[in-house]
C-alpha cells in the first residue's frame, strides 16, 4: 500500500458516469458473471471485514468503480440466445450497468449496440479487440481484429453511431505480435470515431499471459491520445501495483483482470490506495475466505437457479482462493469436485481455519501461458487494410466461457 496519503488520479469519467476511484473490473469470461461482480462491489463498498468474513462491514453493492460483465457475443445478443440474455442481466444495485460486447461484423455489432440502447439493456459499452484466445482470433476477432485497420474503423464507427448517448469504450492489446504492432494506430482511429476512452492490455496477442506487461506502452498511448482517458492493464496483483501503474505511465484509471480471481477483496484495497488511506492491504485468515467462498458459490447457485449448478461452476475458483494456504493436495482435489453447498463446506471445516494469511499467496493467478502461435483467419497479415471475407457468419453464436 503507498505510504502517502495523497489520492492518485481519484476519477474518472466514462461519458456521463463519474468512476470513483478509477478502477475497472476486467471482462473475463465465465468469471465477471453478476454474482463474482456482487463480490467485487461489495468489497469495493465496505470499510473492512465483517464479523466472519463476509459481506464486508457497511457494505454498499454500488457507487464504487466500474465492474463489467463477461464477454457478449453480437450475434448471440441479436439472436437472443438464451445463455446470453441471462449474462446480460444486471442487478438492481449495479450501477452503471456496463456490457461488454465481442463481433467482427460491423452490421451485426450496430443492431447490438442498438439494441443494447433502445432497450435500455445497459449504461455503457465495451467492446473486446483484447482477447487472444485461439476460437476468438481464428475468427479475425479480439486482439486480432485492430491489425485490419478499416474494419476497427468500421465497427466503430457503427458502434458509437448506434448508441445514441451511451458512451462506447475499447479494451485492446498491443498488436498481434511484435512485428505487427496495432495500438497506436488503433487509438488514433478511436479517438477520429468517438470512443470514450480506451483500455490497453501491455502485451501483443502472442504473449498471451506470460512474461511481463509492458507499461511504456500504457505511457505511450497516454501520449498518443490526450483526447481520452486512457486505462491501463496487465499484471496489477495488489493495490500498490496499481498506485504504481497510474504514477508511472500516467494512466487514467486501472483495469484488473486476473489480480482479482480468488480475491475479490483486492477492491477494497484499490479503493483504500486510490482514496489516499494507508491502512494495511487485506490479509484475512483462512476462516474468513472460506466464508468468501461459500457465499460465492451460494450466489451463483440462486443465480443459475440450481444450488449444485452454482458450486460446480464455482470448483474453477477453488485453487485461487487457497493458494498459499495448507490445505493438501487431497483435499484440494476433494474441494474441486463437491457438487453441494453442504459438501463444500464441510470439507472448508475440516481445514485449520485459524491459518494466517500465507506469505506466498500473492502474485500471479489464472493463465500464465506465454508465447504461443496466434490462431489468424488465412491471409489475415498479408494486407492491413484487406476486409475481405469477414462476414456475419465470422461472429461466434454463443457469450460468455
Amino acid at each position: 500500500m503507498p505510504t502517502s496519503t495523497t489520492p492518485v488520479n481519484s476519477t474518472l469519467s466514462i461519458g456521463p458516469h463519474t468512476v470513483q476511484p478509477p478502477v475497472v473490473l476486467a471482462p473475463m469470461a465465465g468469471i465477471t458473471n453478476a454474482p463474482f461482480r456482487t463480490l467485487c462491489r461489495e468489497f469495493a463498498g465496505g470499510d473492512g471485514w465483517g464479523l466472519g468474513g463476509y459481506p464486508p462491514k457497511n457494505a454498499a453493492s454500488g457507487g464504487k468503480g466500474l465492474f463489467v460483465s463477461e464477454m457478449i457475443t453480437t450475434r448471440a445478443l441479436v439472436e437472443r440466445n438464451e445463455k446470453t440474455m441471462q449474462l446480460i442481466h444486471f442487478d438492481a444495485s449495479e450501477t452503471p450497468r456496463s456490457i461488454q460486447l465481442y463481433g467482427v461484423d460491423p452490421a451485426t455489432v450496430g443492431k447490438a449496440v442498438r439494441m443494447i440502447a433502445e432497450e435500455d439493456l445497459a449504461d455503457h459499452i465495451d467492446l473486446n479487440f483484447g482477447c487472444p484466445v485461439p476460437k476468438v482470433t481464428r475468427k479475425g476477432g479480439g486482439s486480432a481484429l485492430p491489425y485490419k485497420r478499416h474494419l476497427l474503423r468500421a465497427i466503430l464507427r457503427e458502434a458509437v453511431s448506434g448508441a445514441g448517448d451511451l458512451p462506447v469504450t475499447m479494451k485492446m492489446r498491443k498488436g498481434i505480435d511484435d512485428d505487427h504492432i496495432t495500438y497506436l494506430d488503433a487509438g488514433r482511429i478511436a479517438v477520429e470515431e468517438g470512443v470514450t476512452a480506451i483500455a490497453l492490455h501491455g502485451r501483443t496477442a502472442a504473449q498471451h499471459y506470460g512474461g511481463t506487461a509492458d507499461w511504456d506502452a500504457i505511457a505511450r498511448l497516454r501520449e498518443h491520445v490526450p483526447e481520452i482517458p486512457v486505462l491501463g492493464n496487465g499484471d496489477i496483483w495488489s493495490a500498490g501495483d496499481a498506485v504504481r501503474m497510474v504514477r508511472e505511465t500516467g494512466c487514467d484509471g486501472v483495469v484488473v483482470g486476473r489480480g482479482c480471481l480468488g480475491r475479490p477483496w483486492l477492491f477494497a484495497d484499490l479503493v483504500a490506495a486510490f482514496e489516499g488511506r494507508t491502512e494495511a492491504t487485506a490479509r484475512p485468515t483462512l476462516r474468513e475466505v472460506a466464508a468468501v467462498m461459500v457465499r460465492h458459490a451460494t450466489l451463483l447457485g440462486e443465480w443459475i437457479g440450481d444450488e449444485a449448478r452454482g458450486v460446480i461452476d464455482f470448483r474453477k475458483h477453488v485453487a485461487w482462493y487457497l493458494k498459499g494456504f495448507a490445505v493438501g493436495s487431497e483435499m484440494r482435489k476433494r474441494l474441486a469436485i463437491t457438487s453441494s453447498l453442504a459438501e463444500l463446506r464441510a470439507g472448508l471445516d475440516e481445514l485449520d481455519l485459524d491459518q494466517p494469511w500465507p506469505t506466498d499467496a500473492d502474485g500471479p493467478r489464472g493463465r500464465t501461458s506465454g508465447n504461443n502461435r496466434v490462431v489468424l483467419p488465412d491471409g489475415w497479415l498479408k494486407d492491413p487494410y484487406d476486409c475481405a471475407g469477414i462476414s456475419e457468419e465470422a461472429e461466434l453464436d454463443t457469450s460468455g466461457g
